[in-house]
């Protein structure tokens, strides 16, 4: 041991020292180092290495001792000395076991490394960073671009910021073709289709019971939350990680408003599918930039934040431009929104290829566009309608469109949605429901078509509840239900919760004919332009 110290340390602290040791240089670099030729640092190194018998290291601990007590100056740098030394050595270690590992991994993995990024491309992004943790060979196959082709960091509860965000679309950047960013919503009420918000004036909600203004305050005390800028990388290197993106689902990320959305949709122009819950955004804005700048959009689906408040949508230009320049609508979803017929008239007619059709819970739908659609004029094609939950739909029209549906038309449709939880409006006055589904003619219905599926659920006639009252009634909880068994076997449940407090006017009083093209503005919307 002493000849391994004297080789190391051949300056003497004092006349009278028992060991030798490193003198003191300067105050900032108390012990000189050697320069690197004169140390045999591999022989100094095996020579200290080997010292791993038990009864050797008792006697390196009492060496170091011995050091520490001959020396006449500071003890705690030679102490302080020997932490940042042991440290290098202890990296130094872990860094060859890392290394070590990897190699070994290598050998005994028995995918090669493009067969892991593609079984890694396979996973969601959250094990995929799990699978990164791992070990250095999964952490360098994870780091392909490949393996965040599909972003989904859609959670339950905020726990992702605008850097993770960031992080994750860098990491794709040319492949990213998928990404979804926000919160998790309810379950699904309807065929095909998220969770419908239910609206009252006194609180607002959606069915799984968690209030956007418990949202609000819960997203503002969390710092992991996501901002108006979250999709600011899409454009970065040129807008290269958005250029091929093909889909795009948003969910209730409050802070995106109108501006950030559209910069995010101006640089996805490949873009298919395109899914928007719970923003605060404008539909007569995102449909301007949808129109504008994903001119290949098959799908849309667009859920209001506010339910039956947002009447922006102008029939010219905003509805005649997005029928012109996205050819390839072949699903249209706008949820909550208040839209005249004739509007709804519009966009069915110009799209050609529309199969799928979700307006529930929109306000002022009477149903007379559907007998517009008979007789060829629009909609052959449709394979999926959904009205659930819309406010002013009329019991005659749909009994007129079930009966046309009995005549032949409509070949294609298969799925039919007409629920209420505030019953149908009758024809002469709004205010008389109809909550019986017996004038569905279903035994003729499904005599026709086999496999046809009808769903209308409807309250108990007189047993309607207040979103509010139900909200503070322990008993209202659980809805009562009526049961309407048809010959068939078919089913029709009623359930006695209302949907959202309502307006007398259905935005349909003024009896526009949908036949042709009407470019008349209400006053609110002149209003809201003058702004």
């Amino acid at each position: 041991m002493d000849t391994l110290l004297l080789h190391h340390n051949h300056r003497p602290c004092s006349a009278t020292s028992k060991r030798p040791y490193a003198a003191v240089s300067s105050a900032s670099d108390p012990i000189s180092p050697m320069s690197q030729d004169r140390i045999p640092l591999d022989s100094l190194l095996e020579s200290f290495l080997s010292l791993s018998d038990k009864t050797t290291l008792p006697l390196l601990d009492h060496a170091f001792d011995n050091l520490i007590e001959s020396c006449n100056y500071d003890q705690n740098v030679m102490i302080e000395r020997a932490l940042k030394l042991g440290s290098v050595l202890l990296e130094a270690g872990k860094r060859s076991a890392r290394k070590r590992d990897y190699l070994h991994n290598a050998v005994v993995w028995p995918l090669p490394p493009d067969l892991t990024i593609k079984v890694f491309t396979m996973l969601d992004t959250q094990s995929v960073c799990y699978a990164a943790a791992a070990c250095s060979l999964f952490r360098k196959c994870a780091s392909d671009p490949l393996c965040y082709a599909s972003i989904d960091l859609i959670t339950v509860i905020p726990k992702v910021n605008n850097m993770v965000v960031s992080t994750m679309i860098q990491r794709a950047g040319k492949a990213l073709r998928s990404l979804k960013l926000g919160l998790m919503p309810g379950p699904t009420a309807s065929f095909g289709s998220s969770q419908p918000c239910i609206f009252s004036t006194r609180n607002s909600t959606d069915i799984s019971g968690f209030s956007w203004n418990d949202k609000k305050s819960r997203q503002g005390k969390e710092s992991c939350i996501l901002s108006r800028s979250c999709l600011s990388s899409l454009g970065s290197d040129n807008g290269a990680p958005g250029a091929l993106l093909s889909r795009l689902h948003l969910n209730n990320i409050e802070r995106v408003d109108n501006t950030a959305l559209a910069a995010a949709l101006s640089v996805c122009p490949s873009l298919l599918d395109l899914e928007i819950v719970g923003l605060h955004v404008e539909l007569r804005q995102t449909l301007e930039s949808v129109s504008k700048h994903c001119h290949l959009i098959e799908r849309l689906f667009f859920e209001s934040s506010k339910t039956g408040r947002d009447d922006s949508l102008k029939l010219s230009p905003t509805c005649s431009d997005l029928v012109q320049n996205c050819p390839n609508l072949n699903s249209l979803a706008l949820r909550g929104f208040k839209l005249q017929d004739f509007k709804i008239l519009a966009l069915i007619k110009g799209f050609r290829k529309l199969k799928h059709l979700d307006f529930s819970t929109s306000y002022s739908i009477s149903g007379a566009f559907l007998k517009k659609l008979v007789g060829g004029a629009g909609g052959n094609l449709l394979e999926v309608i959904i009205l659930r939950d819309c406010m002013h739909l009329r019991k005659a029209e749909v009994e007129r469109f079930i009966s046309a549906v009995i005549a032949g038309e409509f070949k294609f449709l298969r799925h039919l949605d007409v629920s209420n939880r505030e019953g149908l409006a009758s024809e002469e006055d709004w205010c008389s429901r109809c909550y019986d589904p017996s004038f569905i003619p279903a035994e003729q219905l499904y005599g026709e078509r086999p496999n046809f599926c009808l769903l209308a659920e409807f309250p108990v006639e007189g047993s309607f509840i207040e979103f509010g009252q139900m909200m503070g009634s322990d008993d209202a909880s659980v809805p009562q239900q009526m049961s309407c068994h048809m010959s068939d076997g078919s089913c029709f449940v009623n359930i006695s919760d209302s949907c959202y407090n309502s307006d007398l006017g259905s935005g349909n009083e003024d009896n526009h004919d949908t036949s042709v093209i009407i470019y008349e503005e209400s006053s609110d919307e002149a209003d809201f332009l003058s702004v």
